[in-house]
Order: structure tokens, then sequence, then C-alpha cells
């Protein structure tokens, strides 16, 4: 970035400058922040972490096994991203991933109901195989 585009971007309002890093993704959000100080503040804020969340997080975090407490939308975009949270009595796990923010899910498999699922014929649950 060169020095007139940098003043540019730093004339411009802290809302405006969030609303311009919310679009790009969530890597460059974190390494807008050591441009300048405006810009940590506006790659901080709420409004850019919230878009990189999925719509649905708050009903997805609500049903956790364990409560989770973030101090702001960025540290539960970190939070989700490095930790999963447990789902459905701890049947399913769930997780950000972390350069994209696309939703991950992980069933129990042995949690599962399913049709036959006890007669051998038709399944066969394998052991991992350890190295």
């Amino acid at each position: 970035m060169t020095t007139k585009s940098l003043t540019t971007f730093t004339i411009l309002p802290e809302g405006c400058i969030s609303e311009i890093i919310s679009l790009t993704i969530p890597a460059d959000a974190a390494r807008s922040s050591a441009i300048s100080r405006g810009f940590k503040s506006a790659a901080e804020s709420d409004v850019v972490w919230d878009k990189f969340l999925p719509s649905d997080h708050l009903d997805i975090v609500s049903r956790s096994v364990s409560v989770v407490v973030c101090d702001s939308e960025k540290d539960l975009y970190f939070r989700l991203s490095h930790s999963p949270i447990l789902l459905h009595e701890g049947r399913l796990s769930f997780w950000l991933e972390k350069t994209s923010g696309k939703k991950f899910y992980l069933l129990s498999a042995r949690r599962l109901v399913i049709s036959f699922s006890d007669i051998q014929l038709f399944w066969d649950h394998l052991t991992p195989i350890q190295d």
C-alpha cells in the first residue's frame, strides 16, 4: 500500500473502514490491524467479525453443552475456529474453519441411531489404526 493510498484510508471514518475490511476474509482482517491504530480499531470491531460468523451463530452457541463466553465477536470467531463446541448432549461437534469461516460439524458414530446397526452383516465398527 502506498503512502498516498494509506493517507486516503486514514481520513475515512472508522465505520467505513470496518465495512471495507468486513468484505475481505478473516486472515486479511487480522493482518490489516498491523497497518495503523485506526485500522486496528476498525479491524477488531464487532461489525467486521460479525460478518465472518455464520448468520445462525447465536443459535448454535446457545445449544452448546458448556457455556461459551467471549468478550467480542472476534473472540468468539477465534474461539470457534480453535476449539470445537459440543452440541446435542455431546453427540455433535461444531467449529469454524479458521481461514474461511465455513461451518463444520462432526457426528459421533457411536451415538448415531442407524437401522440394523446391531446386525453384524450390515455394519462393522473399525478401531482406528495407531501408528
